[in-house]
């Protein structure tokens, strides 16, 4: 099963929010609901995310009553600045939105006089298709340049989920994790737990085991002690978005773990889709920097844990700067600094 796909004219998806108790199955036929379902966190990681609201403007030129060119396209910018609005740090949302939009309007272009919506819808629902067969193989790709770095024995420590369910299908960082266990090296993965979402604890960790790879589930504050006692041999992360100059946005925590890291000499390797990495961003100063409500922090599964009126900073990013990153792995390659060359090299493919 896909995170995400297009079945009988609907969106569906698997509802993160309920693993790893319960594998539930959503689908939507309005783009508003496939935009609620990304700022709720129903669906999550960038890649699927950016799958999923190319899916949700397919549901909206679907489902538009305009008769005429000019009505469906302002039919589809209320759909592509609702779900952009959604989640402000990932940049594949902002990609596939951009290249949906690029879709309709060639769709439009290419025929004389005033095209039916009807076709219009059609051709969008086979660009998101597109999009989301694109991302299986392109993580196809990074898990194969990425297993290089991995060798018999390693212990791996990741944060967040960037495996399958963070893409619309294999992953990302876990996508070397995968290739390297497929080519019968034997690894084993250290999984920060990451609060306050717990993304590992529930997906990472379900993931691995499904997929019968050797883990370890570790509250996040064991990582420095790992990484000081030689317990570690290669830090793999996702990325949401990745600067010109190889500064990396990603969940919460990351740049804690890049600096310790450094400090203890273990090589930090990102894993990223060229969709992810943002040339118009001179560095990472420049990513905004999503803030998400107080009830993550203060409650756990609906069980409050914190006193009431407590003051909270839910970031539910930060980024790591250039010089912690050894390298960064794409699916045309592994970029090695100097970044602001081999960032443009792998986005030209």
């Amino acid at each position: 099963m896909r995170t995400v796909e297009w079945i009988d004219g609907r969106v569906r998806m698997i509802d993160q929010r309920k693993l790893p108790l319960e594998l539930v199955v959503v689908e939507f036929d309005d783009y508003r609901d496939v935009a609620q379902a990304i700022q709720n966190m129903t669906i999550r990681g960038a890649p699927a995310i950016g799958a999923a609201a190319a899916f949700g403007l397919a549901l909206a030129a679907r489902h538009s009553r305009a008769t005429g060119r000019d009505g469906l396209l302002a039919d589809l910018e209320v759909a592509a600045q609702t779900i952009g609005a959604t989640r402000p740090t990932a940049v594949n949302l902002s990609w596939a939105v951009k290249r949906m939009m690029r879709a309709a309007q060639a769709a439009q272009a290419a025929e004389p006089g005033d095209i039916a919506p009807a076709l219009v819808a059609e051709a969008l629902r086979a660009e998101a298709q597109r999009i989301a067969d694109e991302d299986v193989e392109i993580n196809h790709r990074m898990g194969a340049h990425g297993a290089a770095l991995i060798q018999d024995g390693f212990n791996i420590l990741t944060h967040c989920n960037a495996g399958s369910l963070a893409t619309v299908d294999y992953g990302t960082a876990l996508a070397v994790v995968r290739v390297a266990h497929e080519q019968g090296k034997r690894v084993h993965v250290w999984v920060d737990e990451t609060r306050p979402r717990l993304q590992g604890a529930r997906l990472t960790a379900w993931e691995l085991m499904q997929a019968g790879i050797p883990m370890t589930l570790i509250a996040d504050n064991v990582a420095g002690h790992l990484l000081r006692t030689g317990r570690v041999d290669i830090v793999l992360v996702g990325s949401d978005r990745t600067a010109a100059n190889g500064d990396v946005a990603n969940k919460i925590g990351t740049y804690k773990l890049a600096v310790l890291a450094g400090e203890n000499g273990v090589p930090f390797y990102p894993v990223v889709p060229t969709s992810t990495i943002d040339l118009s961003l001179p560095s990472g100063d420049d990513i905004p920097i999503e803030e998400r409500d107080a009830r993550e922090v203060t409650h756990v599964d609906g069980c409050q844990i914190a006193p009431d009126g407590v003051r909270v900073l839910n970031l539910a990013f930060d980024v790591t700067p250039h010089r912690y990153v050894t390298g960064i792995v794409t699916e045309n390659g592994i970029a090695y600094p100097p970044f602001e060359t081999s960032l443009r090299r792998m986005v030209r493919g």
